[in-house]
């Protein structure tokens, strides 16, 4: 889910939200994803540019089917209600914005659509975005300033009823539409993530809102008016599934149709497109969340792009052995992380003796070798919740606390005063250890819930598997769970974790509540230079390991395989769309 993707922020600054869940490959299989084509040479646009990217022009092709894991539920992502992965992947192409992600993720300037995003001062700390004139939505409205100025509303804070999944740096500006292209913004504080802002196609129709609610111009609506409350009633509540007449594209596509029965979306062309105006004629967006049964439609010609954000071993082998009809295949790492979060408000992880056993008996490594491994050979467990592999600032703050056996968990609930009770299940003042892993309807999940009872089991721990199709789709985000087991994407932002971890985060569903974890964010989040953020942001990664809340498994690789078509590349935090309009028909 978005459940949110995140690159540091100051290697983005050295180059040029969260959500609900790039090595490249080579012309032979490489040898840890068995890509078989050269993964790397795909994921940069065709015309991008230094720091820019355009939408390279290149000939209309027919129409094509898309398959990804889970459907379509909401046009507006950014409520907490429907804030996920699967909804950016088709909004991406719809809903434009300021910035762009290629397949290795540095952050571009939307030049479709941008002149500038600029820091034109630094004290006061000033940014300035500058849209091009004659960008239009496909029902011919202008976007322009107003679209920033209901984003930042919307994220601000500033309003109740904005059901919004992040507030992050918005809470620290004050806007200003200098005129219809220009939004400039002055914060409180230095915020080094500004590049990441009005991104993730936060950017919605305010002439829909003006329409609508019966305002006359979004930028004269003050924060806590009446008015403001009208406008977060209907951006929290009315743009869910799909109603033609008020989600128009402002992107290269539209939607065209939504059908929640089948969980399927077609999009079509913006006739009002800035851009570029080739690729498919038609895009079909189907979820088929069995990996396996994805790739079979593949294989049977139902569909021409298998985009998967759930490896599996058995999936990627048919995929693989495709390649005399033309299939080409694919895998690389995302900035995705699977993990576990404990629900600190249910009365068992209210103690942390059990949380403590229950990251003792947790054996990651026999998750990794048996799910993991057969589709990408040299995976680990995750060792951190702020830092991927590799980036500086990692290292592994959990190894110590994870995999001490079945024998240790037992003498840490019975010191906590935890005892054995006549079912073998230890018990504390009147309440069981039994507890349920909730996830999504996904085959390896259920396998990390079989896994994980087994290694429980011994400890005297209940373990039930709590499998909800709906899970991301409303329960998640009310904390609705015991354990949640989910993917976090992450933006190449680290301010965007911050909304998941501090005490009144829009996203922290499990009720953590730490003061060193708030401190260390908030000096994190407004640190003027780069060592300074970094020494805040291991700071934050080591409070939340202390406090046994969370629990990364491993950072999850996409697999993709396509037909008929020049180049696809899965990016890791928008999809295999993010370049759909210059997708050919293969020679």
């Amino acid at each position: 889910m978005r459940r949110s993707k995140a690159i540091s922020a100051w290697s983005m600054l050295a180059a040029s939200a969260l959500v609900l869940s790039a090595c490249g490959g080579s012309d032979d299989a490489d040898a840890n994803s068995g890509s078989t084509v050269d993964a790397a040479s795909m994921a940069e646009g065709k015309a991008q540019e230094g720091d820019n990217f355009t939408l390279a022009d290149v000939p209309e092709m027919d129409p094509v089917t898309v398959a990804i894991d889970e459907g379509y539920s909401a046009y507006n992502n950014n409520t907490a209600d429907a804030n996920t992965s699967y909804n950016t992947y088709i909004l991406t192409s719809v809903i434009t914005g300021p910035t762009v992600f290629d397949g290795n993720t540095p952050v571009l300037v939307n030049a479709d659509v941008m002149e500038s995003v600029e820091l034109v001062s630094e004290d006061p700390f000033v940014v300035e975005w500058k849209a091009k004139p004659g960008v239009k939505w496909s029902d011919g409205d202008e976007w322009d300033c107003r679209e920033f100025y209901l984003a930042w509303l919307a994220s601000s804070g500033t309003t109740e009823g904005f059901n919004s999944a992040s507030t992050t740096g918005y809470e620290l500006m004050t806007p200003e539409c200098t005129d219809d292209q220009t939004f400039r913004a002055e914060f409180s504080e230095p915020y080094l993530d500004y590049m990441g802002m009005f991104g993730d196609v936060r950017l919605l129709p305010a002439h829909v809102i003006e329409k609508e609610v019966g305002i006359d111009d979004i930028r004269e609506v003050e924060p806590k008016s009446d008015d403001a409350k009208k406008v977060a009633e209907f951006w929290s509540g009315e743009w869910k599934g799909f109603k033609p007449e008020i989600m128009p594209g402002s992107g290269p596509y539209k939607i065209k149709s939504y059908d929640s029965n089948s969980d399927t979306v077609v999009l079509d062309k913006n006739p009002n497109w800035i851009g570029a105006k080739g690729g498919p004629k038609e895009i079909t967006v189907r979820a088929i969340p069995d990996t396996k049964a994805m790739a079979t439609a593949l294989q049977n010609g139902e569909i021409d792009v298998a985009a998967s954000t759930q490896p599996d071993a058995t999936a990627a082998d048919t995929l693989k052995g495709l390649a005399s009809q033309g299939v080409k295949y694919a895998s690389a790492a995302q900035l995705t992380y699977e993990h576990l979060d404990l629900n600190m408000k249910r009365d068992v992880f209210k103690d942390e003796a059990a949380r403590k056993a229950f990251f003792e008996v947790v054996n990651r490594e026999d998750i990794v070798n048996k799910l993991l491994k057969p589709v990408q050979a040299d995976a680990e467990p995750l060792g951190s919740i702020v830092f991927f592999t590799g980036e500086e600032g990692y290292e592994d703050r959990y190894g110590d606390l994870m995999n001490k056996g079945a024998e240790a968990a037992m003498k840490t609930l019975e010191e906590g005063g935890w005892k054995k009770g006549a079912d073998g299940i230890y018990e504390k003042d009147g309440v069981r250890f039994s507890v349920s892993i909730s996830h999504n309807e996904n085959a390896r999940r259920s396998q990390t819930v079989e896994i994980i009872q087994s290694q429980a089991q011994a400890a005297g721990i209940e373990i039930k598997d709590d499998t909800d199709p709906n899970f991301l789709k409303g329960r998640v985000d009310k904390g609705d769970y015991d354990i949640a087991l989910f993917g976090w994407s992450s933006a190449p932002f680290k301010a965007e974790s911050k909304a998941i971890y501090i005490s009144d985060g829009n996203q922290n569903w499990q009720g953590l509540d730490d003061p060193k974890i708030d401190e260390a964010f908030a000096k994190a989040t407004s640190a003027t230079n780069e060592d300074d953020a970094l020494k805040n942001y291991i700071a934050a990664d080591e409070a939340i390991a202390a406090n046994y809340a969370t629990v990364p498994l491993f950072e999850t690789p996409s697999m993709w395989a396509f037909r008929g078509i020049d180049r696809v590349y899965m990016q890791s935090y928008n999809g295999a769309l993010w370049n759909v309009g210059e997708w050919e028909a293969a020679e």
